[in-house]
């Protein structure tokens, strides 16, 4: 409770007293890091595409980082994905769109990253958790009018 951004992280649906001091111990302090795609490489969750020469290998994340930060993250999310409306919208829209759908795994890693980037900008900026800025990643068909 004494570390700067933790009420407001608690303040999210889904995520605990221990998962939020789990993030924290891992990460350590917020202000090393310039960027959440640096706590996403210490995780392990940045792509890597498996590739030699005319071979072109399928993109995988690449594992290479803190183990029980990626374990800890990942088992963050189901509770949240069971008790916070807009990450099951995220969820639902990754797994059921029309072009490139997610599986459920891949999409949970997805979420694992949106979870990173979000509690950076909580711990990072101080702001509380807004979850309609987290569904503009949602895009929808624009509707037109016939006039």
């Amino acid at each position: 409770m004494q570390v700067p951004g933790a009420n407001e992280m608690l303040s999210i649906k889904g995520v605990g007293v221990i998962t939020a001091a789990i993030f924290i111990a891992e990460v350590g302090d917020i202000t090393r890091y310039e960027h959440p795609k640096q706590i996403q490489k210490l995780a392990g969750y940045n792509l890597v595409e498996n590739s030699s020469g005319q071979h072109k290998g399928q993109t995988t994340i690449s594992k290479r980082g803190r183990r029980r930060l990626r374990s800890a993250l990942y088992k963050m999310i189901m509770p949240i994905l069971a008790n916070n409306k807009e990450f099951q919208e995220l969820h639902k829209y990754y797994t059921t769109r029309k072009e490139n759908p997610l599986k459920k795994k891949q999409s949970m890693i997805v979420l694992c990253c949106k979870l990173i980037r979000v509690f950076f900008v909580i711990l990072k900026k101080g702001v509380k958790y807004n979850g309609n800025k987290m569904l503009r990643d949602i895009k929808r068909p624009e509707i037109r009018n016939a006039a």
